[in-house]
């Protein structure tokens, strides 16, 4: 095999450039697309995009009304993904997200099984409520979150490519709710918290969803467009500075000598899966912004959203009024 010759290198290092400027132009005019119908939640879009180029899942937590089936159903139609929804509900069966057998009856009298898929064959599937279904039906969308396929009746199902659940949580109304258990809360890369828009965003919400025509989404990239650009995130370099950031963040952040006296609050803390997916949405958000590497800012603006989903107080912290958010943001303070 011949090498290349330092022009040569040159040249595929140009067209490396190229294709990961283009690539980052699509995903821009894909976010600019989806702030046309969803006003004043620029970072959860942005999150939320980060994500999906990630490879990975989020858990959307809010308050009812404040558009989160709306990202969904935007996010598909701009990225050119299948986009469904499932409504959790306490008597939700596992069959009921990933399909079953049914008996049918062929020419000459021939019985055979066939399978029926549920919603969770889609590209990118919103988990409306996930706490309000039973710890068993829970595990079932978690199972193939992490493995991405089904197992019915013995015989594997390969879900789609790319593969993306948005879950969404009510943090008020927890009656009649299971809690999602820790180690399922980790398969999640990001926490995205969402808000009250402001007022300006609220006025034209009022304006663009009640007249005679609605803003509706275009389309900007293709499941394809959407494939590449995450192989394109996992290439990206990452200096030593950043990820010395990344370990010492998520490392402090458990009990142990790495915190010291700043740990002291923490009853448990992130696993490397954490370290693994900070890696991945500092890249994504450096993507989004039209660099080809990340920084160690990039690293303080995400090390909330990955992680506090990831630890939990002690009791006596809890007692004195601290919050895993003040917790960050002094550990930040000590790389930042």
């Amino acid at each position: 095999m011949a090498v290349p010759s330092g022009e040569g290198i040159e040249k595929l290092e140009d067209a490396i450039v190229r294709a990961a400027e283009a690539t980052a132009a699509n995903v821009r005019t894909a976010k600019g697309v989806i702030s046309t119908v969803i006003f004043g939640q620029d970072r959860v879009v942005e999150r939320a995009l980060m994500t999906v180029l990630c490879g990975g899942h989020a858990l959307l937590v809010g308050l009812p009304g404040l558009a989160k089936t709306k990202l969904v159903e935007t996010m598909g139609i701009a990225l050119g993904l299948d986009a469904r929804r499932i409504q959790f509900t306490p008597d939700l069966m596992p069959s009921d997200i990933l399909g079953s057998e049914v008996l049918e009856e062929g020419q000459g009298g021939k019985r055979s099984f066939r399978f029926i898929p549920g919603p969770v064959f889609g590209q990118l599937l919103m988990a409306d409520e996930i706490n309000r279904a039973s710890p068993r039906t829970q595990s079932a969308l978690l199972q193939a979150m992490q493995e991405l396929h089904v197992t019915v009746a013995g015989a594997r199902h390969d879900l789609p490519r790319p593969f993306h659940v948005l879950a969404t949580q009510n943090p008020i109304e927890q009656e009649g709710t299971y809690s999602l258990p820790e180690a399922q809360l980790d398969r999640f890369l990001m926490q995205i918290d969402v808000d009250y828009p402001d007022r300006e965003a609220e006025r034209r919400i009022v304006f663009d969803t009640t007249g005679a025509e609605e803003t509706k989404p275009k389309g900007a990239m293709t499941s394809d467009d959407l494939l590449a650009a995450q192989r394109l995130v996992r290439r990206l370099p990452v200096g030593e500075s950043v990820i010395e950031a990344i370990l010492t963040l998520v490392r402090s952040a458990r009990p142990g000598p790495d915190g010291g006296e700043l740990a002291k609050p923490i009853s448990w803390g992130p696993s490397p899966r954490a370290s693994q997916a900070l890696m991945l949405a500092v890249r994504a958000r450096a993507l989004l912004e039209g660099r080809l590497a990340p920084s160690i800012d990039d690293v303080l603006d995400l090390a909330e959203p990955v992680l506090k989903h990831r630890m939990a107080l002690t009791f006596a912290a809890r007692a004195e009024g601290e919050t895993i958010e003040s917790v960050v943001g002094r550990l930040k303070a000590r790389i930042g």
